[in-house]
């Protein structure tokens, strides 16, 4: 089979066409075949070499992608799944060497897939598991009662945005960070209050919200210097592990999407959520599996709003 990966860690021109072996579902597992596989910047990471950890680092290929969307074409034997051969699915994918979303066969836990969102394509649909469940994973962290004031870094983004439409749907008020090219969007994905991205963002909330907001989601990694727009003792919610004290009590929490890798009913959630058009799939661009590193680079160089993907 197909896929996109590499052999040594750099630069988007490492990433190469490969063929693999065909993996075969065990126990508990499915089969999938790919037909769309979004890019993120935790892939950038990876084929940076900077996203994996510890001594016991898979060999080479390495394949990158936690995104999936295809059909499912094989059920591991004694798997309990409510899923049919045939179905159009969505995958949630934890990379490993030569397991990641870039393939044209991919095999996961049955809990980490789910029915499509019908009416989506392939591309559209595999725009949402792994943003989704970080956005999910961290409204579920802090557990916000409605009616309370959520802030949202990185607005714009993938996770910024399914955070905002995520915490309307629960009845949060939400206040955003964007670039002026960017408002009329991330008002349109739901935010109440849309402020200028960048320095100077935490002391434009509390001009609006004098006792701090009650939580945060820091998608654009300000980190201390989104803390004074916190209430006392409140939590913002960070990623790629940022996790330092904060001042008045606040607590930075970070979230690792691994964490619902399996949450096969927060997924399911998610794709109904789409389905009825509660969710809006953001496609920026497809590009065909031989282009992966223009894909790279292309969200390297900042400014894309939705996801790449690729096709298989």
């Amino acid at each position: 089979m197909k896929t996109v990966g590499f052999s040594t860690p750099g630069g988007p021109d490492v990433l190469e066409v490969l063929d693999l072996p065909t993996p075969t579902p065990g126990p508990g597992e499915l089969r999938i075949r790919v037909h769309a596989a979004a890019v993120n910047p935790t892939d950038l990471m990876r084929r940076q070499g900077t996203g994996t950890s510890g001594s016991k680092a898979p060999s080479p290929p390495h394949v990158p992608g936690m995104d999936a969307a295809g059909v499912l074409v094989e059920i591991g034997p004694g798997t309990d799944t409510e899923l049919s051969v045939n179905d159009h699915v969505i995958a949630v994918v934890v990379p490993s060497g030569t397991h990641g979303a870039y393939a044209e066969q991919i095999v996961v836990p049955a809990e980490s897939a789910v029915r499509a969102p019908e009416g989506a394509s392939h591309v559209e649909a595999s725009t949402l598991p792994m943003n989704g469940l970080t956005a999910r994973l961290a409204l579920d962290i802090l557990g916000l009662a409605p009616g309370s004031v959520l802030a949202v870094t990185g607005g714009a983004g993938a996770m910024g945005g399914y955070t905002i439409q995520l915490a309307k749907l629960a009845g949060l008020r939400v206040v955003a960070d964007a670039a002026e090219a960017d408002e009329a969007l991330v008002a349109e994905l739901g935010a109440d209050l849309v402020l200028p991205r960048g320095e100077g963002f935490a002391q434009r909330v509390r001009e609006h919200f004098p006792d701090g907001v009650d939580g945060a989601v820091d998608g654009a990694m300000l980190h201390q210097s989104l803390a004074p727009a916190l209430a006392d003792e409140a939590t913002i919610i960070t990623i790629r592990g940022y996790q330092e004290p904060g001042e008045r009590g606040t607590r930075f929490q970070p979230v690792w999407v691994r964490e619902y890798a399996t949450a096969q009913e927060k997924l399911d959630e998610l794709s109904q959520l789409a389905r009825q058009q509660k969710l809006r799939l953001r496609v920026a661009d497809t590009l065909p599996k031989d282009q992966a590193a223009q894909a790279h680079r292309r969200l390297e160089g900042g400014g894309v709003r939705g996801r790449l993907v690729i096709e298989f």
